[in-house]
């Protein structure tokens, strides 16, 4: 597995090829440049623009503190106090104007930092912009979640997957780390993990009427992820309870106590961006061998349809028609027949299905 690990904008890479590196580690930093703020000089000193520049007690460069004086004017007729002019924020006086008599004054840098997100290694510099992190990991990506990148420590909280997780079945000592539930998460589960300082709750689904009254407002079809939230959430199958799938429970389960990297970011449409859990493994030559063609796919595949109006459901191919079909918007694609695991029988497009076992 690899990650590109990128700044917003140019700045230095801290970190060389073949590195090693945890997920809180900063592998980037970049100097965002502050807000610009205008101090009208002229007006306060009550003077033409002009003059302005010559009642400066700084320069142009120079570093100034808030309520610092930074111009003085001159006595009215020897008898009248001369206007005095401090600043209102803390940063470089970058120019002042002759024509309007105002000062722009640039707020210090905020400092930009990337994080390694995942354990493992610097595979590759991307030059004065980041770097590609290599992993060798159990991944399991979900249908969708909300909140951005964590870093903790797996606990499975239930006893099977089709068991919902309850704020019951979350503890205290829980501060810090990745709970799996199994068929949901209850509203109450997931105000109760944000307030004990929970990284992640993962479960088969949510209800949408929960997730809303958590956040304050509905997801729209733009990317989650940025969400001001203490905590990320992520399901495995779909809206509503439903059971998690046995291989994915057992992958989870088999983890415990690892240290595991969360991303609740999904993107439905164009451009598809999947919500994940990442866990270091040791390299394992064999088992990787055995799997090199698990995502073809053929008869038997299961699979889950990741496209309305069967978003979530998991099924089985059944046939895969050589033959293009002409969908109601006009596009021919190339479909697939799967039974779904409630015995339905649907057609549809291949690229709306994905593989979600391992053969």
């Amino acid at each position: 597995m690899r990650r590109v690990r990128r700044l917003p904008i140019k700045g230095a890479v801290l970190v060389a090829v073949g590195d090693k590196v945890g997920p809180q580690q900063v592998v980037a930093q970049a100097m965002l440049p502050g807000a610009l703020q205008t101090i009208k000089l002229a007006d306060k000193l009550g003077v033409e623009p002009q003059d302005a520049p010559s009642l400066l007690k700084v320069k142009v460069g120079d570093a100034i503190v808030k309520e610092q004086l930074i111009a003085e004017g001159k006595k009215l007729f020897g008898f009248f106090k001369a206007p005095m002019v401090t600043s209102d924020v803390t940063g470089t006086l970058e120019s002042i104007s002759e024509v309007t008599g105002n000062l722009l004054v640039r707020e210090p840098s905020i400092p930009v930092e990337i994080k390694a997100y995942i354990q493992g290694e610097i595979a590759e510099i991307l030059p004065e912009e980041g770097v590609i992190v290599e992993t060798r990991c159990a991944m399991v990506q979900g249908i969708f979640g909300v909140g951005g990148e964590r870093v903790g420590t797996i606990r499975i909280a239930v006893k099977d997957p089709s068991k919902t997780l309850e704020a019951s079945d979350i503890l205290d000592s829980d501060a810090g780390k990745i709970l799996i539930g199994g068929s949901g998460m209850t509203y109450e589960a997931i105000t109760k993990g944000s307030s004990i300082g929970v990284t992640a709750l993962v479960a088969g689904g949510i209800r949408d009427s929960d997730l809303t009254k958590f956040l304050g407002f509905e997801i729209g079809v733009a990317i989650t992820g940025q969400e001001q939230i203490n905590l990320t959430l992520m399901v495995t199958e779909g809206f509503g309870f439903l059971g998690m799938a046995d291989r994915t429970f057992a992958l989870l389960k088999s983890l415990e106590g690892q240290v595991a990297s969360i991303n609740g970011a999904t993107q439905i449409r164009a451009g598809v961006i999947r919500p994940e859990i990442i866990a270091p493994i040791a390299a394992d030559v064999k088992q990787a061998s055995q799997v090199h063609e698990s995502f073809e796919l053929m008869k038997g595949t299961p699979i889950r349809v990741i496209r309305e109006p069967y978003f979530g459901k998991l099924g089985t191919v059944t046939e895969l028609p050589a033959q293009l079909v002409v969908l109601d918007s006009g596009t021919e694609v190339r479909v697939l027949r799967a039974k779904l695991s409630d015995g339905e029988d649907v057609t549809v497009p291949r690229a709306n299905v994905e593989i979600i076992a391992m053969h």
